[in-house]
C-alpha cells in the first residue's frame, strides 16, 4: 500500500553521514511513503559525502540545499526550512529510521493538525516522555506546560525538540529563527523558550518509540558529543545528579522569565 503525503515536505538535515542519509531515504521508500517534496539540507559535508549524495540523486528524488561553508545545525535547519514550499514539514535528522507503524501514526498526526488550527507541532520521538501530558486520541497526548516551580521536572521546558516531528511550515515565522553561531543544544533550548513564550501548542506520541529508531553506527557516530556521566549509577553520582537537576530547574525558570 502506497502512502503519499502531498502537503508535506520531508526536511532532512545532514552532515558527514551519507550512509545514514541513504538508509533513511531507503527506509521511507521501503515503507512506500512519499511526500510532496524531500529536501536534504547539507552543512558543507566532506567531499566524499558530497559525492555520495550526488550518487543518491540518481536513485532518490530529493532537492539538495547546500552551503559552501559549515555553519552549524541552526543554520542548516533555517536554510532547509526556507526552501520548503508545502504547508507542512516533517523534520528528521539523518540518523533516524522510520518504523513499520510510521504511516499510520503520521496520517493521524497530519489529520489532527489539519483539524486543529492552533496546533503547532506533533512530536514523534524522544529519549524520555514529556513529564506532563493529557491523553488525547489516536495514541497522542497533549503536552501541558506547568510553570509552577513545584512542578519540578526540568524536562517540562523541552516542550519543543529537534527530534522527528511534524510542524507547520510557517513555524519559523511564528517562533523565530534558530540562533546561529552557538552550540546546537543551546540553539534548541532557545527555541524551546520561544515556543513557551509564544504559547505554542503540541502533541506527543504517547508511545514515543513506535515511529522511529535513532541509529548511530560506529562507522557514522553522532556528530554531537555528549557526556555520559549522567548514566553513572553510583550513590555519589546520583546525589550530584539530583542537585544538578534542581539547579537546572531554577536556571531554566530564570532563563524563561528573563528571555524574550
Amino acid at each position: 500500500m502506497k502512502h503519499h503525503f502531498p502537503e508535506v515536505t520531508l526536511l532532512i538535515t545532514h552532515y558527514n553521514r551519507s550512509g545514514s542519509l541513504e538508509r533513511l531515504l531507503k527506509a521511507f521508500q521501503d515503507l512506500n511513503c512519499s511526500f510532496g517534496e524531500i529536501i536534504v539540507s547539507d552543512d558543507a559535508s566532506k567531499p566524499e559525502h558530497q559525492q555520495a549524495i550526488q550518487k543518491m540523486l540518481e536513485t532518490y528524488a530529493f532537492r539538495l540545499v547546500g552551503t559552501p561553508k559549515n555553519k552549524g545545525l541552526a543554520n542548516n535547519i533555517n536554510k532547509g526550512q526556507d526552501a520548503v514550499k508545502t504547508p507542512y514539514t516533517l523534520y528528521v535528522q539523518e540518523d533516524f529510521v522510520p518504523k513499520a507503524s510510521f504511516a499510520e501514526h503520521f496520517h493521524d498526526a497530519l489529520m489532527i493538525m489539519k483539524q486543529e488550527s492552533d496546533l503547532d507541532i506533533v512530536r514523534f520521538y524522544a529519549y524520555h516522555p514529556y513529564p506532563y501530558m493529557k491523553p488525547y486520541k489516536n495514541g497522542f497526548s497533549h503536552m501541558l506546560y506547568k510553570p509552577g516551580i513545584w512542578h519540578a521536572d526540568h524536562l517540562k521546558f523541552y516542550y519543543y525538540s529537534d527530534h522527528p516531528h511534524l510542524r507547520r511550515s510557517s513555524f519559523l515565522d511564528k517562533f523565530g529563527r534558530y540562533m546561529e553561531g552557538i552550540q546546537s543544544d543551546k540553539a534548541e533550548f532557545l527555541m524551546c523558550l520561544s515556543f513557551l513564550h509564544k504559547k505554542g501548542k503540541g502533541l506527543f506520541l504517547t508511545n514515543f518509540s513506535e515511529m522511529f529508531d535513532q541509529v548511530n553506527s560506529s562507522a557514522e557516530p553522532s556528530t554531537i558529543g555528549r557526556s555520559d556521566w549522567r548514566q553513572n549509577k553510583s550513590i555519589l553520582f546520583l546525589f550530584v545528579r539530583w542537585f544538578y537537576l534542581k539547579f537546572r530547574l531554577v536556571k531554566n525558570s530564570f532563563e524563561l522569565a528573563t528571555t524574550k
